[in-house]
């Protein structure tokens, strides 16, 4: 599910995001030197993802080779130092502004609203304009699920440790409550799950649907260099021209997520990271992972 809104926000069909989680994986347990850090799709890079790509599967795959390309170049020539001249209001100020405008894009999947355009300020006229249009079946069960996850997140915060001298009984509640707690995510997925195929069964589906995925893996192939359009093929050249700054800020944003992400657990796990090395490990993670329809990917705290 994490890798579908992923995906959703990026503005690409949802089995891109399935596509873009597995190949960074295996890449980056052999190369990476941060033993805490998963790579795949995140909220950021799926926005920034969403301004280059234009849309397109094709343009987001290329991004993803182009980027890695760029990454694995910066990796060999030992330009992590670059990082050190980022400063922190810069990355936090663009990590609220993402987060503020993702969260609020999701707002419409909740009330069950199409066709809000994708630009921030237009998705907020157009959700609330269109307010008393919300799916009831969507709302309800969409906020449903915030209370149902909200709930046991501070269930599990607030949750006294058992000790062992309590009765068995004490021990097994304990067990449950933390277990469920903390599987919150996938029983929340399954619940919403069954109530949409329960709803299916019955012949009236009050809920919008994510429809049908392709099954299997993708092939694995060289990304496309040029793309077919109704009025010819847009050519290397132009698709390169197309993403423009994208080509600098895409790889250098992943690579800023995941080497703060990696510091901050290194700091917490008493280890040390080579940038250097992360940026070969993200440039043969992306670049890999175009071979099997991924788009740019990265590691997030969440994952």
């Amino acid at each position: 599910p994490t890798s579908q809104r992923c995906a959703g926000a990026a503005f690409v069909p949802v089995q891109y995001g399935l596509y873009s989680s597995f190949m960074g994986c295996f890449v980056y347990c052999f190369l990476g030197t941060a033993k805490d850090v998963t790579l795949g799709p995140t909220a950021i890079m799926s926005l920034l993802v969403s301004s280059y790509a234009f849309h397109q599967p094709v343009y987001a795959i290329l991004l993803a080779f182009l980027a890695g390309c760029i990454q694995l170049a910066m990796g060999l020539l030992h330009l992590g130092f670059l990082l050190d001249f980022i400063s922190c209001p810069v990355i936090k100020g663009f990590t609220s502004a993402a987060s503020i405008t993702i969260s609020f894009s999701q707002i419409k999947n909740i009330l069950g609203l199409q066709g809000i355009p994708r630009q921030f300020f237009l998705q907020v006229y157009e959700t609330l304009r269109r307010i008393g249009e919300t799916r009831a079946g969507d709302a309800v069960l969409g906020l449903a699920c915030l209370a149902v996850l909200a709930g046991l997140q501070a269930m599990k915060s607030r949750l006294p440790r058992a000790a062992c001298a309590e009765p068995l009984a004490a021990r097994v509640s304990y067990l449950i409550v933390w277990t469920s707690a903390t599987a919150r995510n996938a029983l929340v997925v399954l619940f919403a799950g069954l109530v949409a195929y329960s709803f299916q069964v019955m012949g009236s589906q009050p809920l919008t649907l994510t429809g049908s995925i392709p099954q299997g893996l993708p092939a694995f192939r060289l990304p496309r260099f040029s793309m077919a359009a109704p009025n010819g093929t847009v050519t290397f050249r132009s698709m390169v021209e197309d993403m423009g700054i994208g080509l600098a800020v895409v790889p250098l944003m992943g690579l800023l997520e995941t080497v703060a992400i990696a510091k901050a657990f290194a700091s917490q796990n008493d280890y040390r990271i080579d940038p250097n090395q992360e940026l070969l490990a993200m440039g043969f993670a992306n670049i890999l992972g175009s071979f099997v329809s991924s788009y740019p990917i990265t590691g997030s705290f969440g994952r």
